[in-house]
């Protein structure tokens, strides 16, 4: 008897300054994940050759994953187990719009101090928002857009099957303070994909070629 791999999830986990962790996996994994990454170089204008070489910080990396969710195995299981399905996705896609709302106590809380005049109202530090996807891709993220596409709805009007495209910009140390729990997982990741890449090098030969200059 062959036993398939246990398949993990990726996902979005917040880690509030305080308080519990929150794990929000992807019902399924998308068939692709989408990377775009941009130098951050000194001489990127072209005017001082002498800087050609020069990085001035980590690259400007951004995620696009594109994640469904569907209720319909879960509807068929509702006559003995009516819980997970009584508000639809309703609870997945209210998390998802989380990300990049701030909280009804935050927003009470600065209309008081702007009410009792306050001058400065500092806005809030929102949770450490972290991209999982695997152990050997942990990154601090800010969600820069979130489109969602319901496609079908129970008798109550709840959505059962969703598309969502998601958008994440990964935070550095060049966003972060340098000692911020944020830059720590970055700095662990990024030396993790270094340990990655150390592994050999392949020969000139290869590329067709014996000698360079």
């Amino acid at each position: 008897m062959t036993v398939s791999p246990r398949v993990i999830s990726g996902g979005i986990v917040l880690v509030p300054s305080s308080g519990p962790m929150r794990t929000f996996p992807l019902q399924y994994n998308p068939d692709s994940v989408n990377r775009s990454l941009q130098p951050q170089a000194t001489g990127a204008s072209g005017q001082d050759r002498s800087e050609a070489l020069r990085l001035k910080g980590p690259a400007t990396e951004t995620y696009t994953v594109e994640a469904e969710f569907d209720l319909t195995d879960a509807m068929a299981a509702a006559a003995t187990n009516p819980g997970p399905v009584r508000d639809g996705l309703h609870p997945q896609l209210a998390f998802l719009t989380g990300l990049i709302n701030p909280t009804f106590a935050t927003l009470r809380d600065n209309d008081a101090l702007a009410r009792a005049g306050t001058l400065e109202i500092i806005p809030a530090e929102a949770p450490l928002t972290l991209f999982v996807w695997s152990r050997h891709r942990i990154v601090p993220v800010r969600v820069t857009g979130l489109t969602i596409v319901e496609e079908a709805f129970d008798a109550a009007l709840n959505p059962i099957r969703a598309k969502v495209s998601l958008t994440m910009r990964v935070l550095t140390v060049n966003d972060l303070p340098y000692d911020h729990p944020g830059s720590t997982i970055f700095l662990n990741h990024l030396r993790a994909t270094e340990r990655l890449a150390a592994p050999g090098s392949a020969s000139l030969s290869q590329l067709g070629i014996t000698t360079i200059g």
